[in-house]
């Protein structure tokens, strides 16, 4: 069959997670109630930090950041599955595919980097709480911000702009529920060589080095934290990395899952399954951690709740 450029391909079918027809409406409720607790859980959290003076400090101003890219990546990812088991329609353009991979990596990315932020926000706390307040100012809580969107930005542009130049051939079928990169350069018949080493390399360096610098922080919290004569001490320091570090444990848990799972198995549907894990539930239970496990927050969402 004869090579086709994306200028020749209009449409993609997204397969979805069964072709069980039975099972679309249980998958429709689940996900969109899952995709509801995320949405309302994660803006409780926006609102609690937003009117609670007392968590206007440098990490809840991070956390309302997280919890906002928590819905923004469930947005991109949900509803369109939503939409098309509704429908009966598995079809996505091109565009619209290239554009939903652009903003999951882009979400994703500025995931990765804030919780990167976070752990070094915990690591001067608590190694140097004597400097917090002069090294976390507001300046420097933007700059870190912004780092992240335009390193994101790079990331999602980089690979999209690398998706333009692929040639396709046969049924354009992505055995997933959403439109995942490495689905797509699987499906293209030009060769892949380059891309395959853009995404391990990029993966690599802006992977890589946040989740480094979260494990130097981590490494450094940790040993100064059992240098602490005190128990009531100790105790107290690690609650306050403890939602964080679930948190950090869970992201980067659920996506080392599905990299083991898709390399240890042939089938696209499982890996597909796998993926929820890290695109779907990650996000949902964040504010449940951050809830239960944070004072500060339990009682902000209190005082929310009871106006």
């Amino acid at each position: 069959m004869e090579p086709r450029n994306q200028t020749d391909v209009s449409e993609l079918l997204l397969l979805g997670l069964t072709d069980d027809p039975d099972l679309q409406p249980l998958l429709f409720g689940l996900f969109l109630s899952m995709y509801l607790v995320t949405v309302l859980g994660n803006l409780l959290i926006i609102l609690a930090i937003s009117s609670d003076s007392h968590l206007h400090t440098p990490m809840y101003f991070f956390l309302s950041h997280l919890s906002f890219t928590d819905i923004c990546i469930s947005t991109t990812t949900i509803p369109k599955m939503l939409v098309n088991i509704q429908t009966q329609n598995q079809s996505i353009t091109f565009v619209g595919c290239l554009t939903q991979i652009g903003f999951v990596l882009f979400w994703g990315g500025f995931e990765n980097f804030l919780l990167a932020a976070m752990a070094y926000d915990r690591y001067v706390a608590i190694c140097h709480p004597l400097q917090y307040m002069v090294v976390m100012t507001v300046r420097l809580c933007v700059l870190l911000i912004v780092l992240s969107l335009l390193l994101s930005t790079v990331v999602a542009l980089l690979h999209s702009l690398m998706a333009l130049q692929l040639s396709f051939c046969g049924d354009l079928e992505i055995p997933h529920f959403f439109c995942e990169l490495a689905h797509i350069i699987k499906l293209a018949c030009s060769d892949i060589f380059i891309h395959n080493f853009l995404i391990y390399f990029v993966a690599s360096l802006f992977g890589g080095i946040p989740l480094c610098g979260i494990i130097f922080s981590y490494t450094q919290i940790v040993s100064s934290i059992l240098r602490m004569p005190s128990v009531a001490g100790k105790v107290k320091a690690f609650s306050t990395c403890g939602s964080h570090l679930s948190v950090v444990s869970l992201f980067y848990g659920t996506a080392f899952g599905v990299y083991i799972t898709s390399t240890v198995t042939d089938s696209p549907r499982k890996t597909a399954v796998a993926s929820v894990m890290y695109i779907v539930v990650p996000q949902m239970m964040n504010p449940f951690i951050y809830s239960l496990r944070n004072r500060d927050m339990k009682e902000a969402l209190g005082k929310l709740i009871g106006r």
